[in-house]
Formats: structure tokens, C-alpha cells, sequence
């Protein structure tokens, strides 16, 4: 195989019906700014750029064209968040704002939060755990626990699962499979 550039994903982009219900949720509720927008030529599709970050012009970028009633063909989009307090908050923040779809999920790898947009497109914010375990692995998140309960509780469900180990082994071993270990510097 030849050696391909270094890259990183830079922005999606999502097909809608009704664009302002869309930058509504986004901003509204995700926080999401307008970076610019316009028709892509008169009378053509219309386009809404999105970001948090003015680093990147836009993460998400909202196109007029999707047909009404089609389903979305998104799987998931995910957004990582630091800590289990901040995955708490994106919950109580779902449910206070009465999104559909709210799904608290414990991967072992990672607690997630799973919930709709206005158009059907999943969304997933999650945190890693300090654990890898093989997937798929999906079990109920109870916010009703503590962080330090939610913690515990994944760490001893883990303890009999032979595929578990520590995240940072986990990552070390596919650095190396990948190619990508560490160097040291000769001196």
C-alpha cells in the first residue's frame, strides 16, 4: 500500500428539508454558530455553515435538497465530550429541551448519549472510559448513580469480560499494528 497523507475528518455535511427547523436545533440547542451562508448559484441549494471553533470554517454544513418524508440515511454523528459530569449534562440538557430519542448508553469503552435531530439524523455525544472492551457492547447508562456509582459499576461489570484492559494498553498495541509508535529520539 502506498503511503497516504496525514488527515483528520474536517466537517460533515447534511442534506435537509426544512432549513430552519435544522439551524434552529443546531444552534439553539448545540450551540453551533452561523459562519456564513448563501445559495451555492440563484436559485439553486441553499447552504448554512456551522462551527464552534472559528479554526474550522465550519464542522457542519446544512444543504436544502433532501426530499421530504425520505429517510435519513445517517447512522450516527458524534461529538466527543471531556468527562462523565459533562455527559450528564448533555442528558439533562436533551431531556429538558424534550428531544426525541434520548438513550443513555454504557459501551465500556465509552457512556454515550444518544438522541434524534429534527430530521431523523442520530446524534452521539459519549466520553471514553479508562477501559477497552471488545464491540459491540451496549447496556442501560443510569444517571441516577453518581459519577464515582457509574464508574464502579462499569469497571466491576468489565472485571469478568477476558477481552478488557486498560484504554491506554489498548491504544499502545494499535499504535504499534498501525505503524504509528512512538520514535525515540537518538541522542
Amino acid at each position: 500500500m502506498t503511503d497516504l497523507p496525514k488527515w483528520t475528518i474536517s466537517h460533515i455535511g447534511l442534506f435537509v428539508n426544512d432549513m430552519a427547523k435544522m439551524r434552529e436545533f443546531y444552534t439553539r440547542l448545540l450551540g453551533f454558530k452561523v459562519m456564513d451562508e448563501g445559495e451555492l448559484r440563484p436559485g439553486g441549494p441553499r447552504l448554512t455553515f456551522l462551527s464552534k471553533d472559528p479554526k474550522d470554517h465550519h464542522q457542519i454544513v446544512l444543504v436544502d435538497g433532501r426530499e421530504k418524508g425520505v429517510r435519513s440515511t445517517v447512522n450516527q454523528i458524534t461529538f466527543r465530550v471531556a468527562s462523565i459530569r459533562e455527559e450528564r449534562k448533555m442528558h439533562e440538557h436533551v431531556v429538558a429541551n424534550k428531544v426525541d430519542g434520548g438513550d443513555p448508553v454504557d459501551h465500556g469503552n465509552a457512556w454515550s448519549v444518544y438522541f434524534m435531530d429534527p430530521e431523523g439524523n442520530r446524534l452521539e455525544f459519549f466520553c471514553d472510559t479508562p477501559w477497552y472492551v471488545r464491540q459491540p457492547h451496549r447496556v442501560a447508562l443510569n444517571f441516577s448513580l453518581s459519577d464515582r456509582e457509574i464508574r464502579e459499576s462499569t469497571r466491576r461489570r468489565l472485571a469478568g469480560d477476558p477481552t478488557t484492559r486498560p484504554f491506554g494498553k489498548w491504544r499502545e498495541q494499535k499504535r504499534r499494528e498501525l505503524g504509528l509508535a512512538k520514535r525515540r529520539s537518538r541522542r
